[in-house]
């Protein structure tokens, strides 16, 4: 049975966007636009980042640059110190949507979803996808329209070998389609075809993934308004739902795994919790970030 310890009690304040870092946990709160981290060596949480756009998604490449989405801001930047960086905020020439989240793969490319409507109600773009912005040998970052047949994709995770990109598409209209998504990618990195690996149905679906050491996809979903309520689930590669657990908050945001050996979960909200959950018998597979030369984590 899992035990979920309240880190950070909800304050109505959306909490998003969790990493760790090697150490502690880097995670957003949103709606007054910062990134808070959670020290577990000293049970506390400090302000990390001010001054942000409506943050979301987060992640690390392997360099140990953090780049998040400021949805607010319609970019993609990166965090260096007390200042930020504009990766990306335009495709084709035309403003960035609501940038949602992020994933980067083996190539330090940057694949994040785009959300229409939700920042700007007149916005640039006509349509919402996932965006490769592909960096150069310059580290100059260059965004290409990745998808043609989402709606509204939410959370992104590579697959272990990065052969596959899951992609949570979950549009809240009745109309739309709410599904787990597997893109494979041929060998120049584009999308070729996806398999839906689970539908929600007229349910929530998801909203944030992670991945665990086996390669299992360790998912955020579900709400209080309808199905089996706000859940934690975890599904095999191919879509078989292995095991579900009822979070104590409505609407669960996003996940990451952390602590020593990353036996730890913790799960953000949409109601601003921060829960941290041990023993649940998974392990995350590392970030790139993590994996020193002796494979061991901090």
């Amino acid at each position: 049975m899992w035990k979920f310890e309240e880190i950070k009690r909800a304050n109505g304040n959306l909490t998003e966007g969790p990493v760790w870092d090697g150490k502690g946990l880097i995670f957003t709160d949103g709606r007054s636009n910062r990134l808070l981290r959670y020290d577990p060596s000293t049970n506390q949480t400090d302000i990390f980042f001010n001054h942000t756009e409506g943050p979301n998604g987060l992640n690390f490449n392997s360099k140990g640059e953090l780049f998040g989405c400021e949805q607010k801001g319609r970019k993609i930047v990166k965090y260096q110190g007390t200042g930020k960086k504009t990766v990306v905020d335009k495709l084709n020439g035309k403003r960035l949507s609501a940038p949602n989240d992020l994933a980067i793969d083996n190539n330090e490319n940057i694949w994040f979803s785009d959300q229409i409507g939700n920042v700007d109600s007149k916005p640039s773009l006509s349509f919402s996808c996932v965006i490769k912005a592909e960096v150069n040998s310059r580290g100059e970052y260059e965004a290409k329209r990745m998808t043609y047949d989402c709606t509204s994709p939410n959370g992104l995770i590579f697959s272990k070998d990065y052969s596959r990109l899951y992609v949570a598409q979950s549009d809240f209209n009745g109309n739309q389609r709410r599904q787990l998504r597997s893109y494979e990618l041929d060998k120049n990195s584009n999308l070729i075809s996806h398999q839906v690996l689970h539908d929600f149905g007229p349910h929530r679906g998801i909203d944030g993934m992670a991945l665990d050491i086996e390669g299992n996809i360790i998912a955020t979903c579900g709400w209080e308004v309808s199905g089996p309520g706000p859940m934690i689930c975890v599904f095999d590669e191919n879509g078989r739902i292995l095991m579900s657990v009822r979070t104590p908050c409505m609407r669960p945001s996003n996940l990451a795994f952390g602590g020593k050996n990353l036996k730890d979960i913790y799960i953000t909200s949409l109601e601003g919790h921060l829960y941290r959950v041990k023993n649940t018998g998974l392990k995350g597979n590392p970030l790139p970030l993590l994996r020193s030369a002796n494979g061991k984590l901090e």
